[in-house]
């Protein structure tokens, strides 16, 4: 973090970047999000009720719901509803998730299938899991991997209370899960710890306390690890998913490029299928650096007060990759 930066401010350094990612009609929404709290929304959980149903229970508890346009299951509320949203019987008995858009965003470009397996490599607080489940209709296998202590028992609370039967959890180093489930599932999330750019908000200092080079720098080694171990993981002709909740070329277009080069022809960049206006193209380039030109097919969430800062990029894996 630069030093310089005056109290309940972003580092200059920070912005200066966002400039060169961001496109410039977007720029302002986007770095006035950071000024807010994002908008409240949730997802209901059909392993635990109907859309229909759940959504009258609430509007007769006196919530004012908003739809997602392209998500049936997503809604948001006033931000002066909050509190009680998250108090409500539907919440603590798992009718409802409490999750930014963005987050749901993910699972539905991996489009597990009912019967599947399925590996989510970095699974904790268990929301996109129980997403996951929920589109697989409870039917198949899912393998979520944790290996922090605390957030391993969060991921298995979320799990529990919204009913997702078909989860097995493991505390343990997602690196190595390739060693044991060398092309086991047909899908993989990896959802990868990140420098968490895009959760940053000025009145949260600890949001942005540790940014920085150094902070990236030892996220890229987590995540070209993580990416290493989803794509052995992965069956011939599989879909991976991965994501990140920053802006940072190095943790995103850059990772996906040295995954790229390390396996070659067996792993493609796949189209993301959903379209929203948050949305814009993977970049081409970086501080000089040209990425290759599939990867505009990425998508980064640009924050609006709704979506929160994301980055999503689907792959396909090819052929075997066993004797890599």
């Amino acid at each position: 973090m630069n030093n310089s930066t005056p109290p309940g401010a972003l580092p200059e350094e920070f912005a200066q970047r966002l400039q060169q990612i961001i496109s410039s009609e977007r720029f302002a929404d986007c770095w006035t999000s950071f000024t807010r709290p994002m908008a409240t929304s949730f997802r209901i959980n059909s392993l635990r009720g109907r859309t229909e149903d759940v959504a009258a229970e609430l509007t007769q508890a006196g919530f004012d719901l908003l739809p997602l346009a392209w998500n049936a299951d997503a809604f948001s509320v006033p931000d002066d509803q909050r509190r009680a949203l998250t108090e409500s019987a539907a919440c603590a008995e798992g009718r409802i998730y409490i999750q930014n858009p963005s987050s749901m965003i993910p699972p539905l470009a991996l489009d597990p299938q009912p019967g599947e397996e399925v590996l989510d490599l970095a699974a904790a607080p268990g929301g996109k899991t129980l997403h996951m489940a929920a589109l697989m209709e409870n039917r198949g296998r899912i393998g979520a991997v944790e290996v922090v202590r605390n957030r391993f028992f969060r991921l298995r609370s979320t799990l529990e209370r919204g009913n997702a039967q078909i989860v097995q959890t493991y505390m343990k180093d997602g690196t190595r899960v390739w060693r044991q489930c060398s092309e086991r599932f047909d899908r993989v999330l990896l959802d990868a710890p990140c420098s968490g750019e895009g959760l940053f908000q000025i009145d949260q200092p600890q949001s942005f306390a540790y940014w920085g080079k150094k902070k990236r720098a030892e996220m890229v080694r987590k995540q070209r690890r993580l990416l290493y171990s989803a794509v052995r993981s992965l069956k011939p002709g599989g879909t991976l998913v991965y994501s990140t909740c920053t802006f940072a070329p190095e943790e995103n277009e850059a990772v996906v490029q040295h995954a790229l080069e390390q396996f070659g022809d067996a792993l493609a960049v796949r189209d993301i299928e959903l379209h929203l206006d948050a949305m814009q193209p993977g970049l081409s380039e970086w501080q000089g650096a040209a990425f290759c030109p599939p990867l505009r097919a990425a998508r980064r969430i640009v924050p609006d007060g709704v979506m929160e800062g994301f980055f999503i990029c689907k792959l396909y894996k090819r052929e075997s990759t066993r004797d890599m």
